[in-house]
């Protein structure tokens, strides 16, 4: 039993924002290219060398000095080779650390005493290139290399220490910051661009900034799924084979001169395994998997979709054979012609280029194109051609037997009692998806992890499915005793007349639990299993039992006490009455379809006439109505059972079908809920007793204080 409620929606936008761990990324390289930076000019910086002359030797016509220097904690040695090349002048070759040699000359000339002496003074050396300046003699009481004058050749083991500046550093710390402002702002850019990546447009992801813009979304990946891993949908499975194949051995369909299958669009409803047999195809085949989806080719800016076409298909033509799917591509495929004028350009530019890509001038041999929608009538009639897509491969909702072939599948890994039947599970759940099923299983073992067993019982998958078609219980909401049995009645009326109508349904629970929005519910299965033919009596039948819930409360309340919470199952009615009357031609309008049973009809549209509009309407209505007179006649005919079945709710809040089908061919409650009857009266008659005893000795202790007092 559903309740009314106002749904307000509001729609939030998040601002971009940039993030703080990019701020500290980008504060924290600025910091470590100070250090960098301070380092090197430390290293760099010129700085003055004292240089010792260890020993000189004049031998013949060669004089030989090595000096010695320390700078900082580097040590070099020098040895100075010098030669007379003629009477007039010295060549002084100086080596530095394997430098090459350097020449210097020295101009020969005689004191007053006749000594040969040289014009060596201003002595610098290069500490990092070993270059040296002669220009004349230091001598030792100066103690520098400005000024000097001449002296004797022997004056050189006199003349101590002299400064040797490192002119290199000048030079290279000079280049060095020349460079700065380069490489400052390439490190500034090359930051900006990491961040860009990952925070423009507000996104934190790739898909989003601004460096991205045309190029694919789709994800390149090797698929580990097999045909094996996915019960049920064998005719499925065999029609994909066939694309396995030329993806494994496509010589043998080009040597028969077979054009290669160009795509294949499987189609149905959600969560029916359509995304997991396009992975399959792709684990079979052994081929890479490009996966996209139809709305992410579209952005704001017009003419990226059709550009992420273009990349899409080139990296795939790189990586053939391989195969490309698309989900949802509906919101990319739409029929063209049926949008406004300025939504053309972005639409369908990107369904003009898939198109193209698909069949056009360009060759694509080893590139299978895959697809899944839920809506086929609404895309392009183009797209749907051969050609283009050459299979359209229906996924149904599975059947009993697959349904439990799915079961199996996802209860591999988990710890099942040995009283749960899979089967009979398949069969509490027709029109499940297969996604709804994993999510069957996995509610259960939540379940039963949540009560610390290790076991998952019968009661865990009974609750699980209730909460996959209801919601969880509201076992905590406060019901009053009155709207309890209100519920009861609703409910009651439900499968009352779900047990006296005849058709393929079979009542198989009752529940006053409240679940999500519904005060309670009533679940029906087919008996025969699945049905995909309807018949006209089992869509009256519906109706009638639909009509059920406010049928028992009129007849128990009257008129004036009816509630809203019918109003779920008016909706249900009127649906099937419409669908009846407009589609399926089971009304006195005859064998006419008024609105398409397929696809959407284009606003504007006018299908039929205000008159024929206003029959239709009167129809819908009859039909309802007739049910509904149906279901009061079978409330007041049978109100003995109608009452049996709110006690028995009442009392056990939930009955299953034994209880029901017990009710209903007895007449009278079933043991176990009577069992459960007389200790609930047990129960009430002792707290009634110690209530009635604990007043009476409240009334005692009031009259002793007073006779005290």
């Amino acid at each position: 039993m559903k309740k009314n409620k106002g749904l307000n929606e509001a729609t939030t936008s998040e601002k971009p924002q940039f993030p703080k761990r990019t701020a500290w990324k980008i504060f924290w390289w600025v910091v470590i290219l100070a250090i960098i930076i301070g380092i090197l000019v430390y290293i760099l910086m010129p700085r003055a060398t004292t240089a010792v002359i260890e020993k000189w030797e004049l031998s013949g016509t060669t004089l030989s000095a090595q000096i010695k220097g320390l700078s900082g904690k580097h040590t070099f040695q020098r040895i100075n080779n010098s030669t007379y090349v003629t009477d007039d002048i010295l060549q002084v070759s100086i080596s530095f650390q394997g430098i090459n040699p350097i020449v210097v000359t020295a101009h020969k000339a005689t004191n007053g005493s006749g000594e040969t002496i040289f014009n060596i003074a201003n002595l610098s050396i290069n500490q990092s290139t070993g270059k040296a300046i002669v220009n004349g003699m230091m001598t030792q009481d100066q103690k520098s290399n400005n000024g000097t004058e001449l002296a004797s050749i022997k004056g050189l083991h006199d003349i101590g220490t002299f400064v040797a500046p490192d002119t290199r550093a000048r030079d290279v710390l000079n280049i060095f910051f020349g460079l700065l402002p380069i490489i400052i702002f390439v490190i500034f850019f090359l930051l900006f661009w990491r961040s860009a990546r990952g925070i423009s447009g507000g996104g934190r992801s790739e898909e989003d900034n601004i460096f991205s813009i045309g190029k694919t979304q789709a994800k390149l990946a090797k698929s580990s799924v097999r045909f094996d891993n996915i019960a049920g949908l064998q005719e499925e499975k065999h029609e994909l084979l066939e694309i396995v194949d030329y993806l494994k051995n496509p010589l043998k369909y080009a040597q028969m001169g077979a054009r290669s299958p160009r795509g294949v669009i499987l189609y149905g409803p959600p969560g029916t395994g359509k995304t997991l047999l396009a992975k399959a195809v792709a684990g079979e085949a052994g081929v890479p998997f490009f996966q996209s989806t139809g709305s992410g080719f579209e952005d704001m800016l017009v003419g990226v979709g059709a550009k992420r076409v273009r990349d899409l298909f080139n990296k795939a033509k790189k990586a053939a054979p391989c195969i490309i799917f698309i989900d949802e591509i509906d919101s990319v495929g739409s029929k063209r012609g049926r949008v406004e004028l300025s939504s053309y350009s972005v639409v369908e530019q990107t369904l003009n280029q898939l198109l193209a890509e698909m069949d056009g001038f360009t060759s694509r041999t080893g590139v299978v194109v895959m697809a899944a929608t839920n809506r086929l009538d609404v895309l392009d009639d183009a797209l749907l051609r051969p050609g283009r897509f050459d299979r359209h491969i229906q996924i149904n909702l599975p059947d009993i037997k697959e349904r439990e072939g799915i079961l199996q599948v996802h209860a591999k890994n988990k710890n099942l009692s040995s009283k749960i039947s899979l089967l009979d599970v398949a069969k509490r759940t027709p029109g499940f998806s297969g996604a709804q099923l994993e999510n069957v299983i996995n509610e259960a073992t939540l379940l039963a992890v949540r009560d610390n067993r290790t076991t998952i019982n019968m009661n865990d998958i009974d609750e699980a499915i209730d909460r996959v078609i209801a919601g969880p219980a509201k076992k905590s909401r406060v019901v009053s005793d009155a709207d309890r049995k209100l519920v009861a009645y609703h409910e009651a009326g439900h499968a009352l007349v779900g047990l006296h109508v005849h058709s393929n349904d079979e009542v198989q629970k009752i529940t006053i639990i409240p679940r999500g929005q519904a005060g309670g519910y009533t679940l029906s299965t087919p008996k025969s299993g699945d049905l995909n033919l309807k018949r006209k009596s089992d869509l009256l039948a519906m109706i009638a039992t639909a009509m059920g819930g406010r049928a028992a409360e009129e007849e128990i309340y009257g008129p004036l006490e009816i509630t809203t919470g019918a109003s779920s199952d008016f909706y249900k009615a009127t649906n099937i009455a419409r669908a009846m009357v407009t589609q399926l031609g089971m009304s006195k309008l005859g064998q006419v379809q008024y609105v398409p049973s397929q696809g959407t009809v284009p606003p504007g549209t006018k299908l039929f006439s205000e008159q024929t509009a206003k029959d239709i309407d009167f129809e819908i209505n009859a039909i309802i109505e007739e049910q509904y007179k149906k279901a009061r006649t079978i409330i007041k005919t049978n109100r003995k059972e109608l009452e049996l079945l709110v006690e028995a709710l009442l009392i056990a809040e939930t009955i299953l079908k034994s209880d029901i089908d017990y009710i209903h061919e007895h007449t009278k409650l079933p043991p176990e809920i009577l069992a459960q009857k007389q200790e609930q009266q047990a129960k009430q008659k002792a707290e009634a007793k110690e209530a009635k005893l604990n007043k009476k000795t409240e009334k005692d202790t009031e009259k002793d204080s007073e006779t005290n007092s």
